[in-house]
């Protein structure tokens, strides 16, 4: 967040995290860098509600009160109450606005005003590592964005693939994704530089994303994240 600040002011950014295989023209998508956005591709990490409370609605009409941000507006209406969803939340795989600067002032803001263990609704909630995410959709209301348009699905489609980790990518990627990873990482100048990096070496050089891959069926992949590494890590085939 803080090299954000080293780029270049009031010139229109896309940030993607480092574990992002790009499959297609990032440019061919019809971005409004005026209402920021991020990705949808999460679950229902944070917060953690604590049987006696507080719960979501709590949580993060708290935390919207901190900062003097609308909170009501940024609710999904066709989610029930203290549903997760409800909620605007977002992983930090990818977002875009069209200031680098303003955006990673108001993160910066917004991340240490959360870290300072002023608010009583926070008590029971950890921000480690969790804090971006906490951070991201606080920020992006403020500054006028939400939940991306249809327009812009080819993210975390295909255009761009956030592959986490390897073992969670070859579970779970589609085949064109795969054949892309696989020509990608074909030429020797390339393959001299990944095969360095164990997982790399290992899931895509040497047969084991393949074990991985069919594990699974991608029609009918376990619910959650979690689910899967654990599946994974049965099979004594995880790595990061």
């Amino acid at each position: 967040i803080e090299a954000l600040l080293a780029l270049e002011p009031d010139r229109p950014f896309v940030f993607f995290d480092t574990d992002t295989l790009i499959t297609g023209p990032v440019d061919a998508l019809p971005f409004d860098f005026d209402r920021p956005s991020a990705s949808m591709a999460r679950e229902a990490t944070w917060p953690e509600p604590q049987l006696y409370g507080p719960g979501y609605d709590a949580i993060w009409r708290a935390i919207y009160a901190r900062f003097d941000i609308p909170f009501e507006t940024t609710l999904d209406p066709s989610q029930p109450d203290e549903h997760w969803e409800r909620y605007l939340y977002f992983n930090a795989g990818w977002f875009f606005y069209r200031c680098p600067q303003v955006f990673g002032r108001r993160m910066i803001e917004i991340m240490t005003g959360l870290q300072d263990g002023t608010m009583p609704e926070l008590a029971s909630q950890s921000l480690d590592p969790w804090l971006d995410q906490a951070a991201l959709p606080v920020a992006i209301a403020s500054l006028g964005g939400g939940r991306p348009t249809a327009t812009l699905a080819g993210l975390d489609g295909d255009v761009s693939c956030h592959w986490r980790a390897m073992p969670l990518y070859f579970a779970r990627a589609s085949d064109e994704d795969i054949s892309r990873l696989q020509e990608i990482a074909a030429p020797n100048r390339i393959k001299k530089v990944l095969k360095t990096h164990e997982p790399f070496r290992r899931m895509i050089y040497q047969g084991r994303g393949a074990k991985v891959r069919a594990l699974f069926d991608r029609a009918n992949l376990p619910p959650t994240e979690k689910a899967i590494r654990n599946r994974i890590k049965r099979e004594r085939l995880w790595m990061r």
